[in-house]
Parts: C-alpha cells; structure tokens; sequence
C-alpha cells in the first residue's frame, strides 16, 4: 500500500454499522493515505446496481481498491478493478468476461466465512431481465491480498454464519465430487470439507469460539481455491436460478439443494463420498455404502442443526 495515492473502500451499510469498516479504515488513515468508502452496494447485486457502484469508483481515482464484507462486496470489488476503462463495463463482460485485464490492486477482507470470493476469479451478478444470476470468471479478479481475521466474523449473526458457512460446505464437497477434480484442487477441497465439517456447528452456534471461527474462515478461503481449480456442480447451477428469480440467498438455497443433489449424484461418486468420510467423519461405517450414506447424513444433520430452510416451501 506504500505507493497507494488513495484507497477505496468497498463495503455496504451492514458492514458499516457493526464497526467493522472502521477498523480498516482506521488502519488507512494511520498510513496517512486519502480514502473513499463506497457503501451503497446492494446485497447480491444486478449488474446494473454493480456498474453504478463502479461508475462512482472511477470518478474517485483511486488506484488502490479494499473490500470490506461478503462475497457481494468482494464481487463488486474485483469488477471494479478490471473496469477503470470507458470502452466497456460489466453488461459487456457478461458475454466477453476475458476481455477486462486487472488496472488496480485489491485487498479482500472477508466479513463471512463463506463464499470464498477472496479467493476466486467469479463475480456474480443478477440479470433482472432473465431472472438469473451469471458467474463473471476471469483469473485477474483473483485478489492480490487478503487477510483472513477471525474478529471480521465475530459477531456475524447466526443466521448469515450458518448460510454462507453452508455455501463453503457446498464448494468443498462439490469440488471433491466435480468431474472436473483435480490432484491439485482436491488438496484444498478435502482441507476445507474436513475443517468444515468438524467446526461448522461450534462456529455459528458460539460467539465466543475464535478458533472455530477462524478455521471456517480459512476453509472458505482453501474451498476457494479448490472452485478456481475445479468447479461446482449441479447444487450451484440449480441455486442461481433461485437466486436470480426468487432472491433466495445464495447459501439458503444451496442449503435446499445439498442433500438432494448428493443422494441423486451418490453412485457416480460412492468411492469419493467415502474417502471424505474415512478424512473428516473416521466414526465406525465398514463398507463404502455405507461411509457414502454417512456423509450424506452428516450434511443433513448439518443444515437442519443450524435451522437453514431445507425446502422451498419454507
């Protein structure tokens, strides 16, 4: 940040009440930099509301961009420092997303635990007009920093540790399970979906459990990594849908979508669901049957123990 003429500040109202905004840019004024805060993003933004967040960056100046909050804001963020540029803005990426190149530096300070957007090359934006949500993907929105601190999540609601914890969950076992898993992303995939499973519950059911907390914090960001080197599958592509027409959250909607998908998926990817169990679960399951049915089960318990909806009725 030495050479940072001035910073933006990418975070929402939400974000701002808490304090948390404060502490970061309290840290900017100390260095003795200019700053902007740009706090009128939507949560889970149509790329109209993102190009007019953008718009209001470029008439700042500033070349040096942090993101303050969840994945929208990080989102947000990350198109901001691809369109410094008038030739085009997001509606063009939405078509042609490799056409943007990085012309400002990011810091991405995660306020959830989460969706792993400090880590991946996606934006994703709401197009009204389809009712669906779009995935922007180009590797120079990966962020050039991030920190990951667990006091960022500290007083994070119940409610909203317990969705976006449950979209980290879906990108683990996802990518573990994705045609598309690699040696490489299955590295992160299995260190998140292992602590993930294993502190989920004691992160969003005690306020006072930091070590939890910043364990989810670092499994959202590994699930991260294994997204950009594998993929999500069916639970993600049928949750944009319900996002993009319903307004569902996103980790509510995947949360509806888990279970299902996995017992539908569950013989094409037995053996896998089974080597995630001997990993994270190691309880007393003998075969691969049943080692796969554990872990389905596991999700289950995971989403109703955290009281997500697990259907659209609800």
């Amino acid at each position: 940040v030495k050479d940072t003429a001035k910073g933006a500040v990418f975070t929402d109202k939400g974000i701002e009440a808490t304090g948390l905004a404060d502490l970061v840019t309290a840290k900017i004024g100390q260095a003795g930099k200019e700053y902007v805060v740009f706090d009128e993003l939507p949560a889970e933004p149509s790329y109209q509301q993102a190009q007019a967040a953008i718009d209001a960056f470029k008439a700042s100046g500033a070349d040096f961009i942090v993101a303050v909050g969840g994945g929208s804001v990080m989102d947000i963020a990350k198109l901001a420092s691809l369109l410094k540029t008038d030739e085009y803005g997001v509606k063009e990426l939405l078509d042609t997303p490799l056409r943007a190149h990085k012309c400002v530096p990011t810091l991405m300070i995660p306020t959830t635990a989460g969706t792993g957007a400090e880590a991946t090359p996606n934006a994703i934006v709401a197009v009204p007009e389809k009712e669906v949500k779009i995935g922007i993907v180009n590797p120079e929105m990966i962020a050039d920093y991030v920190i990951l601190d667990p006091i960022m999540i500290k007083k994070l609601p119940r409610k909203i540790a317990a969705s976006t914890g449950v979209d980290a969950l879906c990108h683990a076992i996802e990518c573990w399970t994705s045609n598309k898993a690699n040696p490489f992303s299955d590295i992160f995939a299995m260190q998140a979906l292992d602590m993930i499973l294993n502190n989920i519950e004691r992160a969003c059911d005690d306020p006072e459990a930091m070590d939890a907390k910043n364990k989810m914090q670092i499994a959202s960001f590994y699930a991260g990594v294994a997204i950009t080197a594998s993929g999500t599958t069916a639970v993600h592509a049928l949750s944009y849908p319900l996002g993009g027409k319903y307004h569902i959250a996103h980790g509510v909607s995947n949360a509806i979508l888990l279970a299902p998908v996995m017992r539908f998926n569950e013989p094409a990817c037995r053996e896998r669901l089974a080597e995630a169990y001997d990993r994270c679960l190691r309880g007393d399951a003998k075969t691969v049957e049943e080692k796969s049915a554990a872990v389905i089960a596991k999700l289950e318990g995971i989403v109703k123990h955290l009281d997500i909806p697990t259907s659209l009725t609800e």
